[in-house]
């Protein structure tokens, strides 16, 4: 089928920068929207960023000027570029990407696995 596959999380001191990337592969016909959404432990799994085909960006309000995603079409990678990162970063973010596979030809939000973000001194 189809598998997302994020890294670049890790442990990060307040104000620092982190850089997360999630592949897409198996049976993709086409890639819509992909993006980047958090959890905190406890909480429901909020929007963060999202980017269409044609690289459109949008931001919760929380991330906004401090976080980017860009995406590269031809490797199916979408990136997250977080900075100034804040006390309330820390969360296990998870890329999805809106995918319509080959056979069947059906149109799925699909999910990666999680990479853990943590800020500490």
């Amino acid at each position: 089928q189809v598998q997302l596959v994020e890294s670049g999380g890790g442990l990060v001191q307040p104000g620092g920068s982190l850089r997360l990337s999630c592949s897409a592969s198996g049976n993709i016909f086409i890639i819509y929207d992909m993006g980047w959404y958090r959890q905190l432990p406890g909480k429901q799994r909020d929007l963060a960023a999202t980017i269409t085909n044609v690289h459109t960006t949008t931001y919760a309000d929380s991330v906004k000027d401090r976080f980017t995603t860009s995406r590269d079409n031809s490797k199916n990678t979408v990136y997250l570029r977080m900075n100034s990162l804040d006390p309330e970063d820390p969360a296990l973010y998870f890329c999805y990407a809106r995918i319509t596979t080959v056979r069947p030809v059906v149109t799925i939000d699909f999910w990666g696995q999680g990479t853990q973000v943590t800020v500490a001194s």
